[in-house]
């Protein structure tokens, strides 16, 4: 499937391919949990399994002409950014749940253009400015600090380290970018981030004395696994191929399929229940991500930028 373009559900239906890839980075939570793992060998496992997959699509799909020095280190440094935000997002579902973690890390929505606009002058559309508060009081409500009896080990810093999460991968996704910019396929730059992920989260691991959490174990691998070809492999090229080819007004109900995802799968596979209150922060976030998203989609450009996907 991966390999062939005729045989890619993307490659006949944009739509099946973006609701199928966002499904799939939707379970990545469940995944890690079932793993029951420490975060930074579960972010290595995810990064390590999925690179012999990803490194031979990116063969398949290699450009004629060398690809230029600038974006072999840009996807390095994707990787970086990559690093900190597995490494975050899997501590924040320990401390909050992997449902609202994914939620607080779909901020990058909206920390993208941000971002664009004050290092690459790209001014954001009014819609995601808009959205800035009402995604902050979303945020804020998830985290607790205006109530008891809130969901989690310890939301607030599952908050912070989710909204952390959101700020990394938003590096990394303007990184990608840049990492995309010539002949440069998209598996190409995802295989480089992805091994700079691998060698970072290893790092992280043994500097926490979490050297002896890198071998293998089993149920442990077979969740791991699942995890890196689900969600790092499958899951990220059909969203890739798939969401540049869609209306802008189906593009934004699509991008928040993951997070709601995230949210259902946890309640109903993994027995998480946030609050009522939480659930209102939850509610205010989609309706953020759902009016940045409305503004952003209409700004697709011709080549696939993996600009949407969380985790």
């Amino acid at each position: 499937m991966l390999l062939s373009p005729q045989s890619r559900p993307a490659a006949r239906s944009p739509l099946v391919g973006a609701v199928v890839g966002s499904l799939g980075i939707a379970m990545s939570g469940v995944w890690v949990v079932l793993a029951d793992v420490q975060p930074a060998p579960a972010a290595f496992f995810r990064c390590a399994y999925a690179l012999p997959l990803l490194a031979l699509v990116a063969w398949r799909r290699r450009p004629l002409e060398p690809v230029a020095m600038r974006a072999r280190l840009m996807g390095g440094l994707a990787g970086l950014f990559f690093t900190a935000d597995l490494v975050m997002w899997h501590t924040a579902m320990d401390l909050v749940g992997a449902g609202l973690a994914t939620v607080l890390a779909a901020g990058q929505v909206v920390i993208v253009p941000l971002a664009s606009w004050a290092l690459l002058g790209e001014k954001p559309h009014a819609r995601v400015l808009a959205a800035i508060p009402v995604l902050a009081s979303g945020v804020v409500i998830i985290s607790g600090v205006l109530g008891t009896g809130t969901y989690g080990t310890d939301p607030v810093r599952g908050s912070l380290l989710g909204v952390g999460t959101g700020v990394a991968y938003a590096g990394f996704l303007l990184a990608l970018r840049q990492a995309n910019i010539g002949n440069v396929r998209p598996a190409g730059a995802l295989r480089d981030a992805t091994a700079l992920g691998a060698i970072g989260t290893a790092v992280v691991a043994v500097a926490q004395g979490q050297a002896a959490a890198l071998v293998p174990s089993w149920p442990s691998a077979g969740w791991l696994l699942a995890l890196a070809v689900g969600s790092q492999v499958v899951a990220w090229l059909l969203i890739t191929a798939s969401l540049p080819r869609l209306p802008a007004a189906l593009t934004s109900v699509v991008l928040t399929l993951q997070p709601v995802g995230s949210m259902l799968l946890g309640a109903g596979l993994l027995g998480e229940r946030p609050t009522p209150v939480q659930l209102l922060g939850v509610a205010l976030v989609v309706l953020a991500l759902l009016h940045a998203t409305g503004a952003t989609a209409r700004r697709r450009v011709a080549r696939p930028e993996p600009s949407v996907a969380v985790t």
